[in-house]
């Protein structure tokens, strides 16, 4: 009866430790609004106007296995669809078909979980010039939530075409 007793034990810790882990996922979900820096502070001063890449109003639904971030790619009345990405949760490859002034790009994305926070790593491949070298431009993403009201996105956009790395915070407030 000794082994039955290990292997029912060990079973139930097995499920508590992945009840935990599941509950650990902070839910990003929400409408949230761009929230300027204060002026004079670093973050005001860091990679200006790059931000998250996501714009100024943004809205986040967010189930088990997927994040999806919808936003204005363009001005209000330019009647462009919301551009929608979706990220898989579970560390596998998503891939998000956005339109640029190259026509429609294919990013591929991994997400990964530090706690409450959710990295995402989005890869592009692109050609300086039509027929050229392929190049590959990286951007991470590292979301956490600073209160249940106040979203942090700190972006670190790769180097291209012999620049150097950046990396911007941008600070979102619930609606």
């Amino acid at each position: 009866m000794a082994p039955v007793t290990r292997v029912m034990r060990l079973a139930v810790w097995l499920l508590a430790a992945a009840s935990a882990s599941a509950q650990t996922r902070t839910d990003f979900s929400g409408r949230w609004t761009l929230a300027p820096e204060p002026a004079g502070t670093a973050a005001a001063r860091t990679a200006p106007g790059m931000g998250s890449g996501w714009g100024p109003d943004i809205s986040i639904a967010q189930d088990a296995k997927a994040l999806t971030i919808e936003f204005a790619t363009f001005a209000r009345g330019d009647m462009q669809p919301p551009t929608k990405l979706v990220y898989l949760l579970d560390g596998s490859q998503s891939r998000n078909t956005i339109n640029s002034g190259r026509g429609p790009q294919e990013q591929l994305a991994t997400t990964a979980w530090d706690g409450g926070r959710l990295t995402i790593t989005t890869v592009r491949t692109f050609s300086e010039v039509p027929g050229g070298k392929p190049m590959r431009f990286e951007t991470t993403q590292a979301i956490a939530l600073e209160s249940p009201s106040t979203l942090v996105v700190e972006t670190t956009h790769g180097a291209a075409l012999g620049g150097r790395p950046a990396t911007s915070r941008a600070v979102y407030k619930k609606n």
